[in-house]
């Protein structure tokens, strides 16, 4: 089940604050600056820093390119942001 929209546009990074990218194929929520991924477990994402984990540059670059590929959006733009760049 995806999480609910409303919920994604407030969510955020409790470590820096940032927009999340979410893949919900993967339960997951990941922060593309700190190479960071949070755990969704039974439709609650789990937004603590202590059981996130960090990924690997190779994962990062996976996650990364399928969020380009599958035009995965972060879950909110950050003010002064302009869309596409």
């Amino acid at each position: 089940m995806a999480l609910d929209p409303q919920l994604l546009e407030i969510l955020a990074c409790p470590e820096d604050k940032g927009p999340l990218l979410y893949f919900e194929e993967e339960d997951s929520l990941y922060n593309p600056r700190l190479h960071r991924r949070y755990a969704i477990r039974d439709d609650i994402p789990i937004m603590l820093i202590d059981e996130a984990e960090t990924v690997s540059d190779q994962e990062h670059q996976r996650l990364m390119d399928k969020a380009e590929a599958e035009g995965i959006r972060p879950t909110w733009e950050p003010d002064g942001a302009e869309a596409g760049g």
